[in-house]
C-alpha cells in the first residue's frame, strides 16, 4: 500500500511509522509544503494527516488557521485531484468541547470547540468533509500516553517526582487517554477498513482516570510515597484562577471523558494498553531522561 504520512517524526506519528514500515513523509513545517505536495504521486495512496500546530501559549488564531486548516484543505484537495485511496487525519476530543458532565462525549454530539486549537481541527474537519471526491476518515483523540509523551503529562510526571504533598486526592473526575500505540492501531484500521469511509471516530481506552489514581501511580512508579491529602476542585479552582493558572488547574479538576463504543463497534477496535501499564512506561523513560 503506498502510503504518505505527515508529522511523521510526533510522537504518534513515530508510532505509526513503526507499525507502518515503508512509507514517504510529507513534512508539514517545510517553506516548500506546497511544491513538495505538488510533486508527490498520490494516486491510490494511503495518507496519514497527522501534523498539527498544537497548544502555544504565544500562537495566534492565524497561525492555527494556516497550519491547521489551510494545509489540511490544500491536502484534501491536492489528495481528491491525484486519486488518492483514502485521507486519515488525527483530529482532537476538543472539537467536542472542554469538559464533560456526566455524559461522555461520543463522534455524534455537537462539536462544541473552545479556543483556537479546538476552533481550528474542527475547521480542518469540515474541510475534508466539503472536499469533492475525497474518501477521508477522521479520528478524533484525547491525551496520549505512552513512552516519549511530552507536554501536560511530561509535566504531571515532574509534579509527581517532586517530594511535596499534593491536594488531589479526592478529585474523583473522569479523564479518557489512549495509548499512543493503541492509537496508531486505529489510524491503520480507519486507513484500510470500508466501515470508516466518510466516518469519524473517538479513540480512548474504555476506563476513564481520576487525577488523583493517576497521581497515585505515577508516584509509585516513580518509587515515591503517594503523599496525596484532599482539598475540594472548587477551592483548587478559585485558588488557581487568582494565581492566573485556572486552566491549567481545570485539567486536573474537570471531567473530559470519551465514550469509544461506537469504534469498537464499527472497526472491531478497542484500546489495550490501561494506565497502570502506560504510567510505568512514562515512568521508566521519564527517569532514564532524568539528569
Amino acid at each position: 500500500m503506498k502510503t504518505f504520512v505527515t508529522g511523521s517524526t510526533g510522537f504518534v506519528g513515530s508510532a505509526l511509522a513503526s507499525r507502518l514500515g515503508s512509507f514517504e513523509p510529507l513534512h508539514f513545517g517545510r517553506a516548500d509544503w506546497g511544491s513538495q505536495l505538488a510533486s508527490a504521486d498520490l494516486r491510490d495512496a494511503t495518507v496519514f494527516h497527522l501534523a498539527a500546530r498544537v497548544h502555544e501559549a504565544d500562537a495566534t488564531a492565524a497561525q492555527f488557521e494556516a497550519d491547521n486548516v489551510a494545509k489540511t484543505a490544500e491536502l484534501a484537495k491536492a489528495a481528491a485531484a491525484k486519486g488518492a485511496r483514502r485521507l486519515v487525519f488525527l483530529s482532537t476530543v476538543k472539537v467536542n468541547g472542554e469538559e464533560t458532565t456526566g455524559q461522555p462525549f461520543t463522534a455524534h454530539d455537537a462539536p462544541r470547540p473552545q479556543g483556537p486549537y479546538g476552533e481550528s481541527k474542527w475547521r480542518a474537519e469540515q474541510a475534508l468533509a466539503a472536499t469533492p471526491g475525497l474518501a477521508w476518515a477522521i479520528v478524533r483523540s484525547p491525551l496520549v500516553y505512552g513512552p516519549r509523551a511530552g507536554g501536560n503529562l511530561r509535566e504531571l510526571l515532574r509534579v509527581a517526582d517532586s517530594p511535596w504533598p499534593l491536594p488531589f486526592a479526592c478529585i474523583g473526575n473522569r479523564r479518557s487517554f489512549v495509548h499512543v500505540d493503541d492509537l496508531a492501531r486505529l489510524l491503520i484500521e480507519c486507513a484500510s477498513h470500508r466501515a470508516a469511509a466518510g466516518a469519524t471516530f473517538m479513540a480512548a481506552h474504555a476506563e476513564p482516570v481520576s487525577t488523583a489514581r493517576l497521581l497515585a501511580a505515577l508516584r509509585e512508579a516513580l518509587s515515591r510515597s503517594r503523599r496525596l491529602f484532599c482539598v475540594p476542585a472548587g477551592v483548587l479552582d478559585t485558588a488557581a484562577r487568582i494565581a492566573g493558572v485556572g486552566e491549567r488547574m481545570a485539567r486536573l479538576t474537570r471531567s473530559l471523558e470519551i465514550d469509544p463504543t461506537s469504534t469498537h463497534t464499527a472497526l472491531g477496535w478497542s484500546a489495550a494498553v490501561g494506565i497502570e501499564e502506560a504510567v510505568r512506561e512514562m515512568a521508566r523513560d521519564y527517569l532514564e531522561a532524568r539528569p
